[in-house]
């Protein structure tokens, strides 16, 4: 473990190092890849493989959550350059490496606690459950791209600049960000339901 921590990894894009990036919470630290590879096209290799997800580079996670909704149903390249027109708006506009401002995203839209609903006697009852730590990644990224496409749906802005705003809004915590406000609401009901 100790000489992959020395390896030097190839730019994504082909601009942004991904050797320095810091992931503050220790729980999702394991689930967020950031060892490059040279094409963010892995062809699926780990789709059928149980838990095999979250060794997936967290850039083409989100390209393959982009990929979801209906204007880039399967259209991967579409998405792809989607996410990169996005990132160089987050460098422009924060002046910082816009992977270490999409982990900063995912920290702070990725849910604590969800709520389930059990039945005692015919009566639905909510419960409050933690959530996993590859789940909360899940999630984060799910908002993130839901967020995106729900801003642009009723606005003239492009989904480019959407995406951008959002992961922008959802790394400094701001409750304008649709990732951020959904993990609070989730948090809330789970409270009320402790």
């Amino acid at each position: 473990m100790a000489e992959e921590s020395n390896i030097e990894y190839p730019p994504v894009f082909g601009k942004y190092d991904t050797n320095n990036i810091v992931i503050r919470d220790k729980g999702l630290e394991r689930y967020i890849t950031l060892k490059s590879v040279l094409s963010l096209h892995t062809n699926a290799i780990h789709a059928n493989k149980a838990f095999m997800k979250h060794r997936v580079h967290i850039v083409e996670r989100l390209i393959n959550k982009m990929m979801r909704t209906e204007h880039t149903t399967g259209e991967k390249q579409k998405a792809y350059k989607i996410v990169r027109e996005a990132f160089e708006i987050i460098e422009k506009k924060t002046k910082e490496n816009p992977i270490q401002v999409l982990v900063r995203a995912i920290e702070n839209a990725s849910p604590k606690e969800d709520v389930v609903r059990l039945k005692f006697g015919g009566i639905p009852v909510h419960k409050a459950v933690d959530v996993s730590s590859s789940r909360r990644v899940d999630i984060a990224l799910k908002n993130i791209s839901k967020g995106a496409f729900t801003a642009s749906r009723n606005s003239k802005k492009k989904l480019v600049m959407c995406l951008a705003d959002e992961i922008i809004l959802a790394s400094r915590g701001d409750l304008n960000s649709f990732a951020v406000a959904k993990k609070e609401e989730t948090e809330r009901v789970a409270a009320s339901a402790r």
